[in-house]
């Protein structure tokens, strides 16, 4: 397993509603909110031959109502 970090840009005043949304999914280890550019960093473990933009689009972009809440979704593997 490796794991990943998932930064989100919500819509203004959505944070709360995303996390929730997030949390609920049970796909996320860890989820923190940020004082930085971003307002939600999400820890998730992948399999190592997993596509990583491939999990995102499968899993975190088909939450229902989460696109319409987030401005920016960006992801790095480290």
């Amino acid at each position: 397993m490796k794991p990943i970090f998932v930064q989100l840009q919500c819509t203004p005043g959505k944070t709360y509603e995303v996390a929730d949304a997030i949390y609920k999914t049970e796909l996320v280890s860890e989820l923190y909110s940020t004082s930085g550019e971003y307002d939600l960093l999400l820890k998730i473990y992948l399999q190592e031959d997993q596509d990583t933009g491939k999990f995102i689009n499968d899993n975190i972009v088909c939450i229902p109502g989460i696109v319409r809440s987030l401005t920016t979704l960006t992801f790095t593997a480290f």
